[in-house]
């Protein structure tokens, strides 16, 4: 059986060192580089094709998130396994947008993170059990949301975004929640007021909070 072909992208030398050491200890794993930065990320993906890249999320230049992006966009076949502190919701579902297959936090112990490896170079997505059972919970509230029936006419994207309108975020806090540029955000918006007949977002928040939106 060949090994599986690793690239660390992580801007803390400790870290690093402990997941190299980690690595190195298993036959079923073979290191094929170290970066720190997303930009270093991307680079190296598109040089030495590895199976598997341990993500961090937080790294200097383009971020995780984007240099998953930009990674998967070239490279498909790659597992992107996220390896990270941050457990919040808009960096779990950021990361799922940007394709990654697998979630960890890194209190993971060894043979979680070597188990998740070897499900993400398999095509198999894997998450840290605080994490499914935030997904879980995500996805069995959205049964409950009244938003699709009262406006049956938008898309389901465009009901995300009436989400975060009716919470006051901006179109520049939206796009980089829902991983959009500002200009996607915006022709969103624009249908979202022409399909519910408001002038602006003040109507908009109004109709929504109707609707049993908070």
């Amino acid at each position: 059986m060949e090994s599986i072909r690793v690239l660390i992208a992580d801007d803390h030398p400790i870290f690093r060192d402990g997941l190299r050491t980690l690595l190195i200890s298993v036959s079923e794993t073979e290191i094929v580089g170290e970066v720190s930065t997303g930009d270093e990320a991307i680079a190296q993906a598109a040089a030495l094709l590895p199976d598997v890249i341990l993500m961090d999320l937080h790294m200097p230049g383009q971020n995780g998130i984007e240099a998953t992006r930009a990674i998967l966009r070239t490279s498909p076949h790659i597992g992107i396994l996220v390896l990270t502190m941050f457990e919040d919701d808009d960096s779990v579902f950021s990361a799922m947008r940007a394709g990654a297959r697998g979630y960890l936090l890194k209190g993971a112990d060894q043979a979680e993170i070597l188990r998740a490896i070897t499900a993400v170079s398999r095509g198999e997505a894997i998450f840290s059990p605080s994490i499914a059972k935030r997904l879980t919970h995500y996805f069995a509230t959205l049964g409950t949301m009244q938003l699709p029936q009262a406006f049956p006419e938008l898309t389901q994207r465009e009901r995300e975004i009436l989400v975060f309108i009716a919470r006051g975020c901006n179109n520049a806090e939206i796009a980089e929640r829902l991983v959009l540029s500002q200009k996607t955000v915006r022709n969103h918006v624009s249908n979202i007021f022409s399909k519910l007949q408001v002038a602006d977002r003040a109507q908009a928040i109004i109709r929504a909070r109707e609707a049993g939106l908070k």
